[in-house]
């Protein structure tokens, strides 16, 4: 005889889980209880809130493709983690969410912290459910993860009623883990893809999806080169495709280069593989028309939902990204041209102009291209900060970025510790703004305590930067809820146990950040940037003379 928490708990080791992250609560204490006896095999990762478990569950399954598991209170544990839940949906990133419930008498009152979350989460996760008899934790389990593992991957939340964690049963905990093969194309619609690939003028191949495997991004690069077809990636998916192969041509996200929008525009054949079109990939779904784009579009997808939910593709293929770039053969056609005018553009763009800052960030992004390693991961949240990491950084075979398609702000820091978890002995560099870091900065706790501590940068211009620069445009001059007022990021660094500098001049950059590589602890580095650099190629001032002039 075992509790609900002793089962949930071995079917989770049974199925691959190692780590899981997460805010103890009283609603769950068989789980905890049942994690005791695991440690060193699974280990229960203690956070600060339950945001930030939401997010650092969500980076697991993004970095490793298999689920990343968090387990929360019920009520303001769950809405806490539910930032996480909608990050890994538009990340399609597999996660289990498992929230603490009320017992089964109390159901249905309002009892203390009760909430339905079928109801709370339906629309946010893959699915949503809650165990209502102890014996069936297996069979949810396994299904939860194969859910969040297939298709297009996404989260799943569990609710655990109090009364079925702490009920004895004698079922069986599940025995193995559950492998899916991809599926993989249909031979003669293959056919009719390469044939529309050859007849092209203008081709194009857009990518992307976080369940690609090794094989498959070596297959993808290798058709490209040989095909000499250009290729363009999803928002914050650029790490799925060699940045330094020829035919690489930039990222369709936030910020999108001139060059990329034409690209997309332009084309008259794309080949768009394990992509899910989003607002930020068209350019707000202005690149291609809706429904019918004036481009031969070629869709490849997993999951049947993705395919014409938006755009009504000319030939739709439903496979894995995988198997799809292992059956692809080599076209060749008159637009050696057209691939060598992206990329080009694309490294063109690498390069931006000196920043009107004490800390240029120009000369700081050159410097990491030169010392960080092959296989660096980096982690940013969301704000202008972000075009950094997303735009000047040119992602190797081995490099990983963990950004989220949600734009969620405070994801850089959990994401980090995740990667550091997953790998400790990787290099892991997070990008946070002023008010980005300060969404999840007391996960440094976390990372102290877990052994996990990565290099953060924090790009301190003292606004909440991508407003301000929004009011400038519209509103110019008429600042409201921007201006930040900060605490001392090195000394808060330094309390919680990280390495932490201030640094205020673009030449003490380098030297400082060799002590963070050097630091067993972790590092901090407050980098002094001015509000004018709130752009690599406009200034606010620049910004706001351009709204003035034109209202």
């Amino acid at each position: 005889m075992r509790s609900g928490g002793e089962l949930l708990v071995a079917s989770l080791q049974a199925l691959g889980a190692t780590k899981c992250f997460g805010v103890p609560g009283e609603s769950y204490l068989p789980v905890l209880d049942a994690l005791h006896d695991t440690q060193g095999a699974f280990d229960f990762v203690l956070c600060r809130n339950e945001g930030g478990a939401g997010f650092m569950a969500a980076a697991w399954g993004k970095l490793t493709g298999q689920p990343g598991i968090a387990f929360v209170t019920r009520g303001p544990g769950a809405t806490n983690a539910s930032i996480g839940v909608h990050t890994a949906r538009q990340d399609s990133a597999p996660m289990l969410l498992f929230v603490g419930q009320v017992g089964g008498d109390m159901k249905g009152r309002e009892a203390f912290q009760e909430v339905d979350y079928r109801a709370t989460f339906g629309p946010l996760a893959k699915w949503a459910t809650e165990v209502e008899r102890v014996e069936r934790l297996p069979e949810i389990v396994s299904r939860a993860w194969i859910t969040a593992s297939s298709g297009r991957p996404g989260p799943v939340v569990i609710a655990l009623p109090e009364d079925v964690l702490s009920a004895m049963t004698d079922a069986a905990p599940i025995s193995r883990p559950v492998t899916i093969a991809e599926a993989a194309p249909e031979a003669g619609a293959l056919d009719r893809a390469m044939a529309m690939l050859a007849a092209a003028r203008r081709p194009l191949i857009l990518l992307g999806g976080c369940n690609w495997t090794d094989a498959g991004k070596t297959a993808l690069e290798g058709f490209a080169e040989a095909s000499d077809i250009p290729v363009v990636a999803a928002f914050r998916y650029q790490d799925r495709f060699n940045n330094t192969a020829p035919v690489y041509c930039g990222e369709a996200g936030v910020g999108m280069p001139p060059h990329v929008k034409a690209l997309i525009r332009d084309a008259d054949t794309i080949l768009a593989l394990n992509v899910r079109f989003g607002e930020m990939t068209t350019d707000g779904y202005s690149l291609l028309a809706v429904p019918e784009p004036a481009q031969t579009l070629i869709h490849v997808h997993n999951d049947t939902d993705e395919i014409g939910k938006i755009y009504a593709p000319d030939l739709a293929i439903q496979a894995g990204p995988n198997a799809c770039a292992q059956a692809l053969a080599p076209v060749r056609g008159d637009w050696a041209a057209w691939r060598a005018a992206g990329r080009t553009a694309f490294e063109a763009s690498l390069d931006a102009p000196e920043q009107p800052s004490p800390v240029d960030m120009t000369a700081v992004t050159r410097h990491l291209r030169a010392v960080l390693p092959d296989d660096v991961i980096l982690t940013n949240g969301a704000g202008n900060f972000t075009v950094w990491p997303n735009k000047f950084f040119p992602f190797g075979p081995k490099a990983r970025l963990l950004a989220p398609q949600s734009g969620a702000m405070g994801y850089g820091l959990p994401a980090a510790i995740a990667a550091k978890v997953a790998d400790p002995a990787r290099c892991v560099v997070c990008f946070a703004g002023d008010g980005d870091f300060q969404m999840n900065c007391q996960e440094l706790a976390t990372a102290a305590q877990a052994g996990a501590q990565p290099i953060v940068l924090i790009l301190n211009n003292g606004i909440y930067g991508t407003i301000r620069a929004h009011q400038e445009r519209h509103y110019p001059a008429r600042v409201s809820g921007t201006d930040m007022v900060s605490p001392d990021f090195a000394a808060l660094a330094r309390a919680y146990g990280f390495h932490g500098e201030r640094v205020e001049r673009t030449e003490d950059f380098a030297e400082a950040f060799d002590r963070a590589l050097a630091s067993k602890t972790g590092a901090v580095l407050d980098l002094v940037i001015s509000a004018e650099a709130l752009t690599p190629r406009m200034t606010l001032s620049e910004m706001r003379a351009a709204a003035q002039a034109s209202s």
